[in-house]
């Protein structure tokens, strides 16, 4: 077997730029503190996070709806082996609740023990701002 190239692994790393001109108005919005999600002007369908389009009637004519982020705590998870991407992260909890307009969210639940979480309790979704990167996350209300 000699005279065999050795086997070496690289790291790889892959960037998405993601088109978002349809929807800056929610990025925008994350910035001044505000969630927004769109709403299909044909047949009333509400989607979470926003999309251009409607997946239901395939219309594209979508208004803006400011959502009050309230909601309420359907599931959650707590993320002890954590993907490479968050390797750097401390262990976290994910969860989904259902906002009071109705769409599911699906986010990082901060700001409370692990130990207080309890499906039914009431949480309000938040912009976030991390390095340069704005998401949004859960917390306790």
């Amino acid at each position: 077997m000699s005279g065999m190239p050795t086997l070496r692994s690289r790291k790889l790393e892959i960037s998405y730029n993601i088109p978002i001109s349809k929807t800056l108005k929610f990025w925008e919005g994350l910035k001044e503190g505000k969630i927004y999600a769109t709403r299909c002007r044909r047949c009333s369908r509400l989607y979470f996070p926003p999309l251009a389009d409607c997946g239901e009637c395939l219309e594209s004519d979508m208004e803006w709806v400011e959502l009050s982020g309230e909601g309420e705590l359907i599931t959650f998870t707590h993320i002890i082996v954590r993907p490479a991407s968050f390797q750097n992260e401390p262990p976290y909890t994910v969860a989904i609740a259902k906002l009071k307009e109705g769409v599911k969210a699906l986010a990082w639940l901060t700001d409370v023990k692990k130990k207080d979480i309890k499906i039914g309790m009431k949480v309000k979704l938040v912009p976030k701002i991390i390095d340069d990167r704005l998401t949004y996350e859960f917390k306790p209300l």
